[in-house]
Formats: C-alpha cells, sequence, structure tokens
C-alpha cells in the first residue's frame, strides 16, 4: 500500500511526524506532502491566483508553499504521478475537528480533495483539555491511529466519503472505546469578537469563544469526544439535502 500523508498544520507540526509513523506502522512506502506554513482554517481554498513552490526538503518529504488542497493536488497529480497513492491519510491535526470544524479545517479539506480525485481517505485530528493547550501530547493517536485506520479500511471506504477520526484527550488506556457518530453543533452564541488595542491605539480583533455551559447531544462527535471516546464519523462531499430537494422540486414543478 503507498500513503501520501498531508496536513494543515504545516510540514514541521509534530502532529505531520506522529502521522508519518502511524502510517508506518501500516507501510513503508510513504509520501508526505505539507504546507510550508501552518494553514489551520483555510479550508478547502485552492492557490489559483499565486504560484505554488515545492521544496524537497528530505527524500520522499515535500513542503508547499499553498494550501493543504493544494498539496493533495500536487502529491497525486505531480510527485506521485503515474504511481498514485492508495490512500490519504491528512492529520494528526493539533485540536479536535468536530461539529461545525469540519466546514472551516483545511486537515478535513485535504481528505476531502483525496476523495474527489478518487482516493481514500482519511482525516485525523487529537483533542486537547481546554486550559491545558501547553500540554499537549499526542498520545491516543499514537496508541490507536494505526489499528482504527486498519479497521477502515477493512471495511471499505465508499467513493465519496471522507472518514473524520477525532482522539479524545486522554491517556491511551483511559481510552472509553470507539463511537461512530453523526457531525455535532456548537451552541454558536458563545462565539464572539473580541476587540483590542496595539501599542499605537489602533484596534485589532480575534475570534474568540466564550466559556459557558454547553451539553452535546448524544450520538454527536462532541458527545463521543466528552465521553472520552474515539469519535469516527464519515462525511458525505454530496451536501445536496435530498427531502428539501424533493420538496423544492414539486414547489416548483420542476
Amino acid at each position: 500500500m503507498r500513503i501520501l500523508v498531508t496536513n494543515d498544520d504545516g510540514i514541521h507540526a509534530p502532529g505531520l511526524k506522529v502521522l508519518e509513523a502511524i502510517a508506518r506502522e501500516i507501510t513503508d512506502d510513504v509520501f508526505v506532502v505539507a504546507p510550508e506554513t501552518d494553514q489551520s482554517g483555510v479550508s478547502h481554498s485552492l492557490s489559483l491566483n499565486d504560484p505554488m513552490r515545492l521544496r524537497e526538503i528530505s527524500p520522499r518529504h515535500f513542503a508547499v508553499k499553498g494550501t493543504p488542497t493544494d498539496c493533495v493536488i500536487m502529491g497525486i497529480k505531480h510527485i506521485m504521478k503515474g504511481n498514485p497513492p492508495d490512500l490519504v491519510l491528512s492529520g494528526v491535526n493539533r485540536g479536535q475537528n468536530v461539529a461545525e470544524d469540519v466546514t472551516y479545517s483545511g486537515t478535513i479539506a485535504a481528505a476531502m480533495e483525496g476523495t474527489l480525485l478518487g482516493v481514500p481517505s482519511i482525516a485525523l485530528s487529537q483533542a486537547y483539555t481546554l486550559g491545558n493547550r501547553d500540554d499537549f501530547n499526542w498520545h491516543a493517536a499514537e496508541a490507536h491511529g494505526a489499528d482504527i485506520i486498519r479497521k477502515v479500511l477493512a471495511m471499505g471506504v465508499p467513493k465519496g466519503i471522507v472518514i473524520n477520526i477525532n482522539f479524545p484527550a486522554r491517556a491511551p488506556d483511559a481510552v472509553a472505546g470507539v463511537a461512530v457518530c453523526v457531525q455535532g453543533q456548537r451552541n454558536q452564541a458563545l462565539m464572539d469578537v473580541d476587540k483590542r488595542l496595539d501599542g499605537r491605539g489602533n484596534p485589532y480583533y480575534w475570534l474568540a469563544f466564550e466559556r459557558g455551559k454547553f451539553d452535546p447531544a448524544e450520538g454527536t462527535d462532541l458527545h463521543a469526544l466528552a465521553d472520552g471516546k474515539i469519535a469516527i464519523t464519515p462525511l458525505r462531499l454530496d451536501l445536496t439535502d435530498y427531502p428539501s430537494l424533493t420538496k423544492m422540486a414539486e414547489a416548483f414543478g420542476a
């Protein structure tokens, strides 16, 4: 099996090294193609107006001046052209990618691009506990990643489906199992804009989340992580809402 490893945190991110190690538990045929710099939150963006620069930093390790989506395209259509990967792995992201995160995440977008190009693709993220960002570790992903991927591959990944895997902020032996779950939704009323002033008194802004009580719905990725479980969510690239499609077709006689 040939695996393409990528991420959105950048070519020097610790999570990328973790994912390469996970990939090498499955096969020795691994290529790493990742952004030159941190591209978190860029979603499924492409570099259409700027040239991409490709730098080989070591054998089978490449940095791309571009987005995670660019990296997957460069990997499959250029670097590995003629002998494409059998699997794309994206991550391991520093922080969970659940609920509405999937619409912002470059980690998820890289896996989406792999899927669009006909390669089974899996996104992996490691959650951390609020307030403990500086005490971050990858232990749950390191311990369970390869086994989870093998089980997903044994089942088969349908065309048009991205597999989103999130590991809880727990020690490997404290993980409470695996939950196959739906995409959750946070309370967006907690989102806020934090206004600050620079040294010259000019305003600048950070997007922020207020801390408040939030109970995630059962059966969701949010609930699974809160329970200390590995959350696995299959995501469809087809965003069509078919019940609404039927109703609208009837209303418009289309």
